[in-house]
């Protein structure tokens, strides 16, 4: 079983709001998902990351591949940013 870490869509229409989860390959992108490790708010100026560091780093250990948006977001956000951009 593949597993990525990606954006999850929460919020109404024209006000976005994301989870940062962990969830097989195959599952649909508001689908079921195996943990929650963060949110991101864009609206907000500038805009809110949140992670927990030790449940992203635990899932990155195991394997879990971020997508491109999640790994700029960890960028921005410093936390794990070794483990994520090699």
């Amino acid at each position: 079983m593949a597993v990525k870490i990606r954006l999850t869509r929460l919020g109404r229409k024209k006000m976005p709001y994301y989870r940062i989860v962990v969830a097989d390959v195959e599952a649909k992108r508001d689908g079921k998902f195996l943990d929650i490790v963060g949110t991101y708010d864009p609206l907000k100026d500038p805009a809110e990351i949140n992670f927990d560091s030790v449940k992203l780093q635990s899932w990155l250990d195991q394997g879990a591949k971020p997508t491109q948006t999640v790994k700029s977001l960890i960028a921005k956000h410093g936390s794990a940013g070794k483990s994520v951009t090699e």
